[in-house]
């Protein structure tokens, strides 16, 4: 099976959606047949963030869910309060089937890591059973190094390679913002990208944006993050 990025975040609303989506089309842009996979999708409708990266990469080829469940909460909790069968078995075999079809997977997390997916098993146990290698999205702003670094840890206590950290939505705009970058990369030894706040409402917009922000080098790295 291709190892997989997976694209997780320290928390919900982090922005994994569009820093997934930019990847994404980096790489179809260049013509990798790369696909994002949400192993799960709760809140639905309206959220679809498999639908918002394959708007963003103008074909419906570009993500998938397996699994739609409308109360937005956690997966498990969201089946359980549905009255609907949900069981780890199920996603992470669809999961295993999308990797194993596409040259470049990328995964995208589901809230945080330690999130509820099905049964007793969380977000984190299914980067790791499907050997992925993370990039983990953060907030900027105060707050950001402890829910990173715990994030950081979890991840390799499990043995999960790590690629990078993204700072979403950095504007510089005080002094944590402008320290966390550095002082992130001291706590964690992992290198930290920043994406911008970012201007226009379409995905296509927001995608391109976020792979303009990315360096060049990490996002090549990505491409051999399985070699």
């Amino acid at each position: 099976m291709t190892e997989p990025i997976a694209v997780v975040g320290t928390g919900t609303g982090i922005g994994k959606t569009v820093v997934t989506a930019g990847i994404t089309r980096w790489f179809r842009e260049r013509g990798v047949d790369a696909r994002a996979i949400k192993p799960a999708q709760t809140g639905s409708p309206p959220d679809d963030d498999a639908g918002f990266v394959a708007d963003a990469c103008g074909d419906p080829d570009a993500a998938t869910c397996p699994r739609y469940l409308e109360p937005a909460l956690a997966p498990r909790v969201a089946a359980e309060v549905a009255d609907e069968e949900l069981s780890y078995e199920e996603l992470r075999t669809a999961c295993e089937d999308a990797v194993a079809e596409t040259p470049v997977p990328i995964v995208e997390g589901i809230g945080g890591l330690r999130v509820p997916l099905a049964g007793d098993r969380e977000v984190i146990d299914l980067v790791a059973d499907l050997e992925a290698t993370a990039v983990v999205v953060t907030r900027s702003g105060l707050g950001t190094l402890n829910h990173t670094a715990l994030s950081i840890e979890a991840l390799e206590r499990r043995g999960v390679a790590i690629a990078g950290i993204v700072c979403n939505e950095y504007a510089g705009a005080t002094v944590a913002e402008r320290t966390n970058p550095d002082e992130l990369e001291r706590m964690t030894g992992h290198g930290v990208e920043t994406v911008p706040p970012l201007d226009g409402e379409s995905p296509a917009a927001l995608a391109a944006g976020v792979s303009d922000a990315l360096s060049v080098s990490f996002l090549e790295r990505l491409s051999t993050a399985d070699d």
